[in-house]
């Protein structure tokens, strides 16, 4: 896979350069409580200053669904960049994207005054009902601003947005500093995998996560389960799990039993069990033949000692160890000891007697929390993207990127 990347386009002093970027961070009282994923995309950001072009930033926040939410709105990520950047960072006002040819024609003069290496940002451009599926002529109207394309946010790289690929259609796209990173990072996983490779892979929702297992059963020695996963693995296999989390799909079902049988799975072999609020916990054991695991008033949020003993021995042996998804519920202590467990493992063995990637924005808050971001080779920022890339899906946004 040849990128077509910034670094190749011959000058860019005084040219408008249009970057997606992935600034869909967690906001509290007009706050960004992680900006991880903003410095993510600072060196490509300040590549274009240096090359003195004038850049404006574009990004979603949240799911408003084609609806203005104030609480979404990009304000407090300018204000973070304003910091990060040591430079102020204008906002184009392009309210809900329902523009009138008369505002338009205003953002427009306002970009012509930029200044060579100037910063502005556009507003959520989920506030538009024609991002999601590229409808009506947002891609057209995104792409008269500028000279040139470039996608940074390996995050919505999977998707088929007018923010992604529609723009493309209209002007030149490359691929950002980040997005570049992302890839060659994740190469090392799908084409020059060192082995024994343990993947470890939980979260909420099995189906997601299906192509996913299906390409690591090819590719891995061992693949570690568990969260939202192995509870429908056992409720599928006969087991009462009470109100724990499962997918209720019967063909997911199957299809997750069928991928559990695999000799290459490996399995919790103890669970906690508990009420949501925390203040009634304890340990199950669980036995070959089926049984009750938790009352219908209780749920398993988490994996217990003796698996993360089990889990510790096979990551300890890898070479190679990718990670994704939650084992638990780990905004709530106690049930944030398994997925921390695992993190602190991972982290022992990468950079050093293993190549970790860990990705997906659950990880991602648990390796920030712990301080554990600069222990692993590398942490993607893509969690759906990540998980297309290395089931050996073409992403729509890499594509329209790529040399042909």
């Amino acid at each position: 896979m040849q990128l077509k990347t910034i670094k190749q386009i011959n000058s860019l002093e005084n040219k408008t350069v249009l970057v997606r970027v992935d600034f869909n961070v967690p906001i509290k009282n007009n706050k960004v409580l992680d900006n991880s994923r903003i410095k993510s995309s600072l060196p490509t950001i300040k590549y274009l200053i240096e090359k003195k072009a004038k850049i404006i930033l574009l990004t979603h926040v949240g799911r408003p669904a084609g609806r203005v939410v104030s609480s979404l709105k990009v304000d407090p990520i300018i204000k973070d960049l304003n910091k990060l950047l040591k430079k102020k960072v204008k906002k184009l006002e392009s309210k809900n994207w329902k523009l009138s040819d008369k505002e338009k024609i205003e953002i427009l003069k306002i970009i012509e005054k930029l200044k060579s290496g100037q910063v502005a940002m556009l507003e959520n451009i989920r506030f538009s009902a024609d991002e999601k599926n590229n409808t009506g002529t947002l891609s057209q109207e995104l792409a008269n601003l500028a000279d040139f394309f470039v996608l940074d946010g390996f995050a919505v790289a999977h998707r088929d947005s007018a923010s992604v690929t529609g723009v493309a259609k209209y002007i030149p796209a490359y691929a950002g500093l980040l997005l570049q990173k992302e890839i060659k990072a994740l190469q090392k996983i799908t084409d020059k995998t060192q082995h024994p490779f343990v993947a470890i892979v939980g979260g909420a929702k099995a189906e997601t996560k299906i192509p996913l297992l299906k390409s690591f059963l090819k590719k891995s020695d061992s693949l570690l389960v568990g969260g939202g996963i192995f509870n429908t693995i056992l409720y599928a296999s006969g087991y009462k799990v009470g109100s724990s989390l499962i997918s209720t799909d019967n063909n997911i079902q199957k299809q997750i039993l069928k991928i559990s049988k695999n000799k290459k799975v490996i399995l919790p072999i103890d669970v906690i069990v508990g009420h949501k609020n925390a203040k009634f916990f304890y340990p199950v054991d669980i036995k070959k033949k089926k049984h009750l695991i938790c009352k219908n008033d209780e749920a398993v949020f988490d994996v217990g000692p003796k698996t993360i003993l089990k889990f510790s021995k096979k990551i300890k042996s890898a070479k190679t160890l990718v990670w994704n998804g939650a084992f638990g519920y780990f905004e709530k202590k106690p049930y944030d000891h398994g997925t921390k467990a695992i993190a602190r493992l991972l982290a022992s063995r990468a950079k050093g007697s293993a190549y970790g990637v860990v990705g997906g924005g659950e990880t991602l808050q648990v390796i920030n929390d712990l301080g554990l971001f600069d222990d692993i080779d590398f942490v993607s920022t893509g969690g759906g993207a990540m998980l297309e890339f290395l089931s050996g899906k073409e992403l729509p946004g890499i594509k329209v990127v790529s040399k042909k």
